[in-house]
């Protein structure tokens, strides 16, 4: 058996660096689920073309995509690649809000049950890791369900308007 994998975050631009690493490896391996949470989305680089083309290259058959945020607001505006890349792939991304708990009680983390979970513990100092190991991904993924069972969808690809 593997040594587990485990790799410190310590600033803005490892936490940009690791989330792209964490990205492309989903996408090489092909998991089913995939799930993004935070409180806005505001400083993940979800438009950054290297996002987009991860996130294309594992968008495939029987995959799925939950994000969970307070609001969708700030990503409708700041990542543009993103919305249309969602446009394109919406059967398979459900993006869902927990009303219930402030923005920074949600976790922010990314999971791919049985491969990743990156999770910041500070997301305003950045402070948080990458790890493979599988009681990690136990522990983000109870915390991850108890959010999104009080959460309801939001965010949709279209709006409707007179």
């Amino acid at each position: 058996m593997s040594e587990a994998k485990y790799t410190l975050i310590t600033s803005r631009s490892e936490f940009h660096a690791v989330l792209h690493e964490a990205l492309a490896e989903i996408a090489a391996v092909g998991c089913r689920e995939v799930f993004m949470s935070d409180g806005d989305f505001s400083d993940w680089p979800l438009s950054d073309a290297a996002v987009i083309a991860s996130l294309t290259q594992w968008a495939r058959s029987h995959r799925r995509l939950t994000l969970l945020a307070q609001q969708f607001d700030d990503l409708a505006r700041r990542h543009g690649r993103w919305v249309e890349w969602r446009r394109q792939w919406s059967h398979l991304v459900e993006c869902r809000t927990n009303t219930e708990l402030e923005a920074a009680k949600l976790p922010t983390l990314l999971l791919a049950p049985g491969v990743l979970v990156l999770r910041l513990v500070d997301p305003v100092r950045y402070r948080g890791s990458l790890s493979h190991d599988a009681a990690d991904l136990v522990q983000g993924r109870e915390a991850l369900d108890a959010v999104l069972q009080r959460s309801e969808e939001t965010f949709p690809v279209t709006t409707l308007g007179l």
